[in-house]
């Protein structure tokens, strides 16, 4: 007979169980899903390219975000954490994937700026004092990929990480345009995640209230030959921890 439930973590663990099918795209369990979704780098992925977020590209030119110490979450190829080293930030980068790693380390090392990457959880990092406190705190995609319970996780770690003053940067599936637009319960009903799940501006502002909101707007289209990526079916929002 189990009843071993006794802490938050036992209860969240048991959720996440609840998404096998979904466990390798949010969970440090496994990270066969996306080591195979990166295998391949030819692949016609929009955010294989190595060229940073139009939005904080945008944030930088506009002087809302300067230079300091910088933490991006599910970092993928690398492209926002290496730009973010190009212009003087000191950067760390966490990716459950090592394949993504891997690939992130070489751009880096090609385009001759220091990052320091970590494979694993995102939510490994609380209470670790592996880094921090940031100055800035970019996601651009993991936080769609969460399942509703782990928001309490995610919230947990901008609190830990996030310095007062600092910026929390995000881009996420936009509703009416990608991702699931069930409620939280069908999640959990139907055992799967779909892909990601959508947000509205609402939803998004109510899940980070405790943060002062600078600007909230969707990505820009991007062209092919611009320096930036931008794919209009993302928002893009950045907050501010007084």
């Amino acid at each position: 007979m189990d009843r071993n439930i006794r802490t938050i973590d036992d209860v969240l663990d048991l959720l996440d169980g609840l998404f096998a099918a979904d466990a390798d795209r949010w969970t440090d369990r496994a990270s066969t899903w996306w080591d195979d979704f990166y295998a391949d780098r030819s692949k016609p992925v929009p955010f294989f390219v190595a060229k940073p977020d139009e939005s904080l590209v945008s944030y930088l030119d506009r002087g809302l975000i300067v230079p300091g110490r910088a933490l991006d979450l599910g970092c993928g190829p690398g492209r926002n954490a290496i730009h973010l080293a190009s212009l003087g930030f000191q950067v760390d980068a966490v990716d459950i994937s090592p394949t993504a790693i891997a690939w992130a380390d070489e751009r880096a090392q090609s385009a001759g700026v220091d990052v320091r990457f970590r494979r694993g959880s995102a939510f490994d990092l609380i209470g670790s004092g592996w880094g921090g406190p940031y100055d800035l705190v970019y996601d651009s995609g993991c936080f769609h990929h969460l399942a509703p319970h782990r928001r309490l996780s995610y919230l947990a770690l901008l609190d830990e990480v996030l310095a007062p003053g600092g910026y929390f940067a995000l881009t996420c599936f936009a509703a009416g345009a990608m991702g699931s637009e069930l409620p939280d319960a069908d999640f959990y009903r139907q055992s799967r995640l779909h892909g990601g799940l959508a947000y509205t501006p609402r939803s998004l502002r109510e899940i980070f209230s405790t943060l002062a909101e600078v600007e909230l707007r969707r990505m820009r289209d991007e062209p092919a030959g611009s320096r930036c990526f931008g794919e209009p079916f993302l928002w893009t929002a950045l907050f501010r921890k007084d």
